[in-house]
């Protein structure tokens, strides 16, 4: 080839790349999913992972009753009463709102328009994209522009003419899942300059680590010193203050302005420091203009989300498929500094090695199910995030002796109590990702699935006792109040199954370490789940102490023996020996059952039907909208019916997920960080593992791909590309596949083999080739 032609072909393949990373952002609509959503959910102006998430808020001062329920931006409200700055599971605050006239310093009530500093705003007047939020403030006739870096939000607002023009700077109030605010600070440093900080105390930190706080510190930059400033706190007005302190303090920055006068802020954030957060402002965006940060974000998203190209005439999917990705990248923002400092437990500072912070420190809600999509997807394309996540968990556990089911700034917030951490590590181990202290890993594993003594209530699995005693959890409590001690839980049944499943992690990570003595010790305790299979109505039914199945059982009631599910979704729940349980139904009655399931589950589009409720479906035969039922349309591969799982895949992709703000993911269910988005991605490219990459050799399932071509470039590097022909909404089924060229009669494939890259080809058909895929089901490795 000559010079002239290879610079063309580079040239061309420049542009080519240039193309898809630029068309892939317009298929991202964050506004998808937006009722009901939780704090955590609606933050366009960020880059992925990123410590600034800010956002417009319609109800964020309102705090959060339970602690984690729908709050912050809600599609169905229609007045915003400021854009914050910090939004992560149990972590909230920094609000700023731009306003004319008469000065206001409270946000006012929802449905009391005028009561305070909130403006009604209209959607047509928005726009939220990846990096990237706008809208015009209706009452006050300003235009309020928000991007981002990694840990610097960035504030762009367009006033009108006007003598009255101000900023309200409201640290200390209440936002989101934040709890009550304890403290708060904020002080100009010069002209142009402030610092400030808040410290809450959110309501899962009081219950799970009360002696933990979390604290946010701001360090920002103005673009024009004002004229005026009024300091403000809970007791009112400072007069003549630019130092203020106490629960409820404030700036209201206070300006002249001509016509489509610009006023512009950049905040630097920290978790640890003000120092630490002006030394991530000097880093990050030191002479950054904003629409060089914005630019920078938009870039920063082409890119991330251009890992994985598809294509397809079907928009619609294309929503689907890169609004999910955007969310699964948008969830556990970094949490440490540029200089490694992080936040410890109890308000603390601790610094990482330089070892530790080529990942960084990560804030996160508990990866209960996210085995089942979200760390799939990082270890797809994006493993530095699942190492970041590793290495996370491993400094808490350096620091405090124990893994935290979820943590917030270090403090323990376990939400659901029963800790997979260790699974995770131990997935990550069978992946090859191995960049920690392996040796220190495991230890932390084992303790994690046997530790019992002297264990802290956030750390979960509180009645760990009770089950390495029964090698099941005995029922106590009626199902109403969350019980979980030595002598059992109240979620006795989804415990077992829970424990069985990451016993069996440990397992697998402990042969392959060389230690067989754990691994038969553990693959024991793996099959604590028979200790519950009701042979009589092949059912997992909860049991006493004494070994006898709870009366009066009902297979559709959550809660009694069942954490936000029902015996009817938990029976399913053996993601480790799926043979093994198939066996104890019997494989004919299995599929018939299971399959008649689908079809009952579909009439309710595969959740709560269209009740706008997180916990609409737990009472269903089938729950889409929460976590425990994920894996579930993937047992037909195990079961000789593959074609049931290509059928249920894509109809659940069709039907459960939307792109209205409403239907989005199942009318307001759980997008709870990225998971339900995480699956679609992984589903709709026809690839899933029931076991979360468990296995000593971890194994790829193939279902049913729903684009006709994906580009994937892995996390190795390599280019994996799924083509599939004769693909279309009524053609779900393989008829044939190749790898490579070579035909592959399975519906599973070695995942080491396919991380070597290729192409994978799928026939399809609209009816199922009952020959294909059906002669070796997946291995349940025992």
């Amino acid at each position: 080839m000559k010079f002239r032609e290879i610079t063309t072909f580079l040239f061309a393949a420049l542009v080519s790349f240039h193309v898809k990373a630029q068309d892939v952002l317009k298929y991202v609509d964050p506004n998808i999913g937006t009722a009901h959503s939780r704090w955590f959910y609606f933050t366009p102006a960020a880059v992925p992972g990123g410590m600034a998430k800010l956002a417009p808020s319609t109800n964020g001062h309102y705090g959060n009753a339970s602690g984690w329920e729908a709050v912050g931006y809600d599609v169905r409200q229609n007045s915003i009463e400021g854009f914050v700055h910090f939004h992560e599971w149990q972590v909230g605050g920094v609000s700023f709102m731009p306003t004319t006239g008469s000065l206001k310093l409270n946000p006012g009530e929802l449905d009391k328009p005028g009561s305070g500093y909130r403006s009604a705003f209209s959607r047509q007047n928005e726009v939220a994209q990846p990096g990237y939020y706008k809208v015009l403030l209706n009452d006050y006739q300003i235009t309020a522009e928000l991007t981002a870096t990694k840990r610097v939000g960035f504030h762009r607002y367009t006033f009108p003419k006007t003598d009255q023009a101000h900023i309200i700077l409201d640290i200390g109030q209440t936002q989101g899942e934040s709890g009550k605010v304890v403290d708060s600070g904020i002080h100009m440093v010069d002209d142009t300059h402030f610092e400030g900080y808040v410290i809450t105390y959110p309501k899962y930190v009081a219950q799970y680590d009360p002696e933990g706080k979390v604290a946010m510190f701001v360090y920002g930059q103005l673009s024009r010193k004002p004229e005026t400033i009024t300091a403000f706190n809970a007791g009112g007005i400072q007069a003549g203050s630019i130092n203020v302190s106490g629960k409820g303090a404030g700036f209201a920055l206070n300006y002249n302005t001509s016509a489509d006068d610009i006023l512009e802020i950049k905040v630097g954030l920290s978790y640890t420091s003000t120092a630490n957060a002006k030394a991530n402002l000097l880093a990050e965006a030191a002479e950054l203009t904003f629409d060089e940060a914005k630019s920078l974000a938009s870039k920063t998203w082409q890119q991330e989300l251009g890992k994985i190209y598809v294509e397809s005439l079907n928009v619609n999917d294309k929503i689907k498929f890169y609004t999910g990705l955007f969310h699964a990248l948008l969830g556990r923002g970094t949490a440490s500094d540029v200089n490694g400092a992080y936040p410890k437990h109890g308000g603390l500072s601790g610094q990482l090695s330089e070892q530790e912070n080529k990942y960084g420190f990560m804030n996160t809600d508990a990866i209960w199910g996210a085995f089942w999509n979200v760390t799939q997807l990082w270890s797809l394309s994006y493993p530095d995030w699942y190492q970041r996540f590793v290495n996370t968990h491993l400094r808490i556990y350096k620091d405090r002796g124990w893994f935290g089911d979820g943590i917030a700034n270090s403090q323990f917030v376990s939400g659901v109590g029963t800790n997979f951490i260790g699974l995770t590590i131990a997935a990550a181990y069978q992946l090859g990702l191995r960049d920690y202290d392996v040796k220190l890993a495991y230890e932390a594993i084992r303790k994690n699935e046997l530790g019992w003594q002297n264990r802290p209530k956030g750390s979960g699995k509180m009645d760990t006792r009770a089950f390495l005693k029964f090698n099941y959890v005995p029922q106590v409590g009626d199902g109403k109040n969350f019980i979980s001690d030595s002598t059992g839980s109240s979620f006795s049944a989804s415990h077992t199954l829970e424990y069985s499943f990451s016993a069996f992690a440990a397992a697998q990570m402990a042969k392959s370490l060389g230690n067989d003595a754990d691994y038969k010790m553990f693959m024991g305790y793996s099959n604590g789940w028979r200790k519950l299979f009701n042979p009589a109505n092949k059912l997992i039914q909860p049991k006493t102490a004494t070994g006898e199945f709870i009366k009066d059982f009902d297979p559709y009631e959550a809660w009694r023996g069942f954490q936000e599910g029902n015996a009817k979704q938990y029976t399913y729940y053996v993601p480790h020996n799926p043979a093994a349980l198939i066996g104890e139904v019997g494989n004919g009655q299995f599929n018939e059952t299971l399959d008649g399931i689908f079809k009952d589950a579909e009439k309710k589009g595969f959740g709560g039907g269209k009740t706008i409720d997180a916990f609409a479906g737990i009472n269903a035969v089938y729950n889409h909208g929460n976590q425990p039922s994920l894996h579930i349309s993937w047992l037909f591969n195990f079961s000789r019916q593959p074609w049931l799982t290509q059928k249920w895949t894509r109809m659940i992709c069709d039907q459960f997920y939307g792109t209205e703000p409403i239907h989005g993911y199942g009318y307001g269910q759980d997008e709870d960080q990225g998971q339900l988005g995480s699956w679609y991605v992984l589903t709709s490219l026809g690839l899933f593992d029931v076991k979360g990459f468990t296995d000593l050799r971890p194994i790829i399932e193939f279902g049913s791909p729903a684009f006709d071509k994906a580009s994937i470039t892995l996390g190795n590097k390599k280019i994996l590309v799924i083509e599939t022909k004769n693909n279309s909404k009524e053609h779900v089924y393989v008829q044939n596949l190749t790898f490579n060229g070579r035909n592959i009669q399975n519906c599973w494939l070695y995942r080491d083999e396919l991380m070597k890259g290729g192409k994978l080809v799928f026939t399809m058909g609209s009816e199922p080739n009952k020959n294909w895929g059906t002669s070796a089901p997946p291995p349940s490795a025992q």
